[in-house]
């Protein structure tokens, strides 16, 4: 069982059933979200002044926000629906957002002790795994979200050797993040279920990696 966890993003589905499941094992967790306490990844300031105000340290991070829909848009399903507004706004929150709160890591990590970071991205940000097309935006911001959990995960093995940090793609799960999709979803409990087990099994050897909802390695 973890010691201390912070949520972030705990207003969403994945992110309140991660923090109600936690609670239910009795690990005590500090939460944060934009609707409630106006943590906003979009804003430097926000993601500053609110992680700078906890103290830590934490064993277990994650950071579940994020949006598919670019400034109001759908995402696209060819070129011609490109709009430069919807791609900097995916960006901004789903690329630009994790490396602002990434950056904050090593202050709140544990140096002599293990700790587990798990950044929410998606298997559709895998360039290896395209073999669909469209969801330009959101593909590129989740690939690049990507990129930068990679290299982080390489800076800060130095400085904390116990740590791990991935990229974790949580499933399609029923919240409003999806509800206007219709596929198959897990619901939120389930998917925090499965994000918690693999958690608890990871440990510095798998660090910089990405792996899916069922524990399986996901190639870049």
């Amino acid at each position: 069982m973890f010691k201390n966890a912070l949520i972030l993003g705990a207003s969403g589905g994945i992110g309140g059933a991660l923090v109600a499941a936690l609670t239910a094992q009795g690990t005590p967790v500090t939460a944060l979200s934009r609707s409630r306490d106006g943590f906003d990844v979009t804003d430097p300031a926000s993601v500053t002044g609110h992680l700078g105000a906890l103290k830590g340290p934490f064993d277990l991070i994650i950071l579940a926000t994020g949006k598919l829909d670019g400034a109001g848009l759908p995402p696209e399903k060819s070129l011609k629906a490109l709009s430069a507004e919807a791609m900097v706004d995916q960006f901004a929150t789903n690329a630009i957002g994790p490396a602002l709160v990434l950056r904050e890591l090593p202050r709140l990590l544990p140096k002599d002790a293990p700790s587990t970071v798990a950044v929410l991205t998606a298997r559709v940000g895998s360039i290896s795994d395209n073999h669909l097309g469209g969801w330009y935006s959101y593909r590129a911001a989740k690939a690049a979200a990507n990129q930068v959990i990679r290299t982080a995960a390489i800076e800060i093995a130095r400085s904390h050797k116990q740590a791990c940090l991935i990229a974790y793609h949580p499933g399609t799960v029923a919240s409003d993040f999806t509800k206007d999709y219709a596929r198959d979803k897990l619901p939120p409990e389930a998917a925090a279920a499965h994000c918690l087990c693999l958690m608890s099994r990871l440990s510095a050897a798998q660090t910089g990696r990405f792996y899916d909802w069922k524990g399986d390695e996901v190639p870049w």
